[in-house]
């Protein structure tokens, strides 16, 4: 049974080395032409294609969003449905510097593989093009209308400085301030103004003094977006965005709470008001530990080295959280270099020679994965087993 499953897995390394070239070229073509969130036409398309050609069942326009997709194979028998990842969208200014170009083809790749190993893989493997992870939540939106409720598990591989699993995620929101004041000549006229910038600032200092009250594990972060026309000019518009991050959706709803409230008691001392847009809430990420598992050991099996993650902070947030709250999910990492996330160096690694070999190594710990809980249902039944219990014990949150 052993060797069995060695011969398995190593049939679909080879899988994933035959289309090795076809993927780099995917990749690159995506980092060369970065697009972002809810705008990814062209690396939908670029990544269906060869999805379509396999003869999977492509639909695009997934949950009302035009650059999402969903692409399925059906097995040979009843099984499992095993949901892989895509994401795509570039950030503003330093494009692919968090390495979706090589996220959204680690998906698409380890689903071919699977498809070109084992035609008759007792099971269902679905590739879902998931748009805006940056800014916008494409997931959150997939997962309110439960795109992802019959699924049995849902993966995906994100690049990073090592390979990492069970890295965790803190719930976040992004809100923008809108102040509104009064024009009037800032030197003749003082008196006949309300200063827009003044209540911003003021909201500012205020959101810093709540920050020795929170958590430890609280982040706050964010900037003036418009400071108003001219120093001679009362501003009557002003606007800063800020992201706000907690453990816990629980968590983030304190922390929503108290720092729109002294927004709302500095802009009214200045006689001014305040709009409050909030975006979606991504949850914190609930990473399945079996699941972890067996993706970290078909790493090893490749005689990869896997790291531990920090004890503490050193997370981010994604809108994966969101699909953690309805299916086991996990969401490890793949080393291409050592750079960090969301900087030139980033972007220009996850164009490299070294982001094409992570590309390849968690291609195959991928689809290792999704057939290991596709052709032994003890491990599925274990890695359900866990999730439906972490569902149990935790209430339902509100977003």
């Amino acid at each position: 049974m052993i060797e069995e499953l060695l011969l398995a897995k190593k049939r679909i390394q080879h899988a994933v080395d035959a289309r090795d070239g076809q993927m780099r070229e995917l990749a690159l073509q995506i980092h060369s032409n970065p697009e972002l969130a809810f705008n990814e036409h062209q690396a939908v398309q670029w990544l269906t294609e060869p999805l379509k050609k396999a003869g999977f069942e492509v639909e695009i326009g997934v949950a009302g969003l035009e650059t999402a997709f969903r692409a399925t194979w059906r097995g040979s028998a009843a099984g499992p449905t095993i949901a892989l990842l895509a994401e795509y969208d570039a950030l503003p200014e330093i494009g692919h510097a968090c390495g979706h170009n090589l996220i959204g083809t680690t998906a698409v790749g380890a689903a071919l593989a699977l498809k070109d190993a084992f035609p008759e893989l007792p099971g269902t493997i679905e590739v879902y093009g998931t748009p805006a992870e940056e800014d916008g939540g494409g997931k959150i939106i997939m997962t309110n209308h439960g795109v992802f409720d019959h699924v049995d598990a849902a993966m995906l591989c994100h690049p990073r400085q090592s390979f990492m699993v069970n890295r965790g995620g803190l719930a976040c929101v992004d809100t923008t301030f809108k102040f509104y004041g009064k024009q009037a000549h800032a030197s003749s006229e003082p008196e006949k103004g309300i200063s827009a910038l003044e209540a911003l600032i003021n909201s500012y200092v205020a959101i810093n003094s709540l920050r020795q009250f929170f958590k430890q594990d609280v982040r706050i972060h964010g900037i003036i977006t418009k400071g108003g026309e001219a120093a001679n000019i009362v501003p009557e518009f002003c606007e800063a965005k800020f992201m706000f991050r907690a453990s816990t959706v629980k968590e983030l709803k304190v922390v929503r709470e108290k720092i729109y409230t002294v927004v709302r008691h500095s802009t009214e001392a200045v006689g001014a008001r305040v709009e409050i847009e909030e975006g979606l809430i991504y949850a914190e990420r609930n990473n399945n530990k079996f699941l972890s598992g067996l993706f970290r050991d078909n790493l090893i099996s490749m005689g990869i080295e896997v790291t531990n993650p920090p004890e503490h902070g050193g997370i981010g947030s994604s809108d994966i959280g969101n699909v953690g709250q309805v299916t086991a999910t996990i969401h490890p990492y793949f080393r291409i270099g050592d750079v960090r996330p969301h900087t030139p160096e980033f972007r220009d690694a996850a164009g490299s020679e070294g982001g094409m070999l992570g590309l390849n190594q968690a291609t195959k710990a991928l689809a290792m994965t999704a057939y290991d809980l596709c052709s032994d249902p003890e491990l599925l039944r274990q890695v359900r087993d866990e999730f439906e219990k972490w569902r149990a014990s935790n209430n339902e949150a509100s977003y």
